[in-house]
């Protein structure tokens, strides 16, 4: 029977939500935007920390807190009480899914921890997220993985200059793969009735996403450098000044290359042998930015940008995220929503979920909760 797109992908699914701060709810606000039903454990008086990150701030509210947690409920329980601890044991009893990153140990202190939980509740789908592995209790901070797990080494603008990425990315990353592993063991489930443990890490989750510079590290023996906006096996692929502000050129392949500098009006350079295939651009790359920087400076970011997008150059101006969302607007990719907010009269605006689905897609039931507030 075909599922109408009133309908969420995994409505009737109770998800029992003990993350914090990120990965955690970012995984589980995912969850809730496809329909599952999120009860947020959060401490009393305080809730999550990202309750209090701020500024900015939006209605009232921390922006950070706000863009991880819609589509939830919220129940403040003090676990360290005999009577928050038994109605989080219940809950965590009935629910489908269990979500938890406190430190490796605390939940099974607690009576809380996976086997605990599916002694009595065996179709469980049990996500732990933790920052080294289950068997290190080191604290799961995104900026420290960053610097330990190698991101800030390859990003910066070059060697000895350790940059870290402008937002807590490995915490999404670890999220979205939280994600995928919760909706792989409810497969499985659907299948065999069984309920399973997900495990998952930042640093595993940095190290595999890592790719390319990684599959270069262990294939080949290759520790990779910082090399500011540049791309160690591509050219020409970084920013460019132009007339008016920076442009970014990412070509990606020979035709690409003739492309662009036919448009720049010299087409010269689709055949000098320094330049005409990827690996003799990468070769002498200064030479190359040389004659590329020169070109440029005879039109604006947005005068190239319409230009060489038209022959098939893949380039963009350098957006901050005003410009960002107004491109967003303009593609028709829709990518704010104003979701209700039963506390107050005006609408929280929010980012998208950027899933697409075609029958069942993300729903925007509820604003983020405040503390202690049930689903409207």
């Amino acid at each position: 029977m075909r599922t109408t797109a009133a309908a969420g992908a995994l409505d009737g699914l109770v998800i029992a939500d003990f993350g914090r701060v990120l990965a955690g709810p970012y995984a589980t606000m995912l969850l809730a935007d496809l329909g599952a039903q999120v009860v947020k454990i959060e401490r009393p008086g305080a809730g999550d920390d990202t309750r209090s990150w701020g500024p900015p701030f939006a209605g009232g509210q921390a922006t950070y807190f706000q863009s991880v947690n819609r589509n939830k409920r919220s129940r403040a329980l003090d676990l360290r009480d005999a009577d928050g601890l038994a109605e989080a044991r219940r809950l965590a009893e009935r629910a489908d899914v269990v979500v938890e990153n406190f430190l490796p140990g605390t939940m099974d202190r607690l009576g809380l921890g996976y086997e605990a939980v599916a002694a009595a509740n065996p179709g469980v789908v049990y996500c732990s997220i933790t920052g080294f592995g289950g068997h290190n209790d080191l604290p799961g901070y995104d900026l420290l993985v960053q610097a330990v797990g190698g991101l800030m080494s390859i990003t910066g603008p070059g060697p000895g200059q350790p940059t870290k990425v402008g937002v807590a990315l490995v915490d999404i990353i670890t999220g979205l793969h939280a994600a995928v592993g919760v909706l792989a063991a409810l497969r499985h489930r659907d299948r065999t009735g069984d309920g399973q443990r997900v495990e998952v890490n930042l640093l595993s989750s940095l190290l595999s996403a890592l790719a390319n510079q990684a599959s270069g590290y262990v294939g080949a023996g290759v520790v990779p450098q910082a090399m500011g906006n540049r791309h160690p096996s591509i050219a020409p692929y970084e920013l460019f000044d132009t007339a008016d502000r920076a442009l970014v050129l990412a070509v990606g392949n020979d035709r690409q290359f003739g492309s662009l500098v036919h448009a720049l009006g010299a087409p010269e350079l689709a055949d000098d042998p320094r330049f005409a295939r990827n690996t003799d651009r990468v070769a002498h790359r200064e030479e190359l930015v040389g004659r590329l920087t020169g070109l440029l400076a005879a039109d604006t970011a947005e005068g190239w940008f319409t230009r060489l997008t038209a022959v098939g150059v893949p380039c963009g101006p350098l957006n901050d995220l005003a410009d960002a969302f107004a491109l967003a607007e303009r593609l028709g990719l829709d990518p704010v929503v104003e979701v209700d907010n039963p506390r107050r009269e005006a609408p929280v605006r929010q980012v998208a979920n950027p899933i697409r689905l075609s029958a069942t897609p993300p729903r925007y039931r509820c604003a983020p909760p405040g503390l202690d507030e049930p689903a409207p």
